[in-house]
């Protein structure tokens, strides 16, 4: 789930949002007055959203990477996969 707010609500209970950020996995956006809106996520979540941008799509990196933003909500998870030898395999 995200969290939608203004400055100045984000400003005031800036230690409570940024817990959720943290503890709950939320992206939370400011909207700004004059000025474009923000996105706060976690280290971690954007951390692995860089590793899938960078990591050749059919490489282990890759797979690790995007089952772990599967697993914060930022990627549909997929339909269940077959895990044989032949699965396996296009990752070496």
């Amino acid at each position: 789930m995200t969290v939608a707010l203004t400055q100045s609500d984000f400003r005031a209970h800036i230690k409570k949002y940024l817990d959720q950020v943290n503890d709950d996995d939320e992206t939370v956006y400011v909207a700004r007055s004059n000025s474009r809106s923000v996105a706060v996520i976690s280290q971690e979540k954007m951390y692995w959203m860089e590793k899938a941008i960078q990591a050749k799509e059919d490489s282990l990196d890759y797979a690790v990477a995007r089952d772990q933003l599967i697993r914060r909500n930022v990627l549909p998870d997929d339909p269940i996969v077959e895990s044989n030898d032949d699965y396996w395999e296009k990752f070496k």
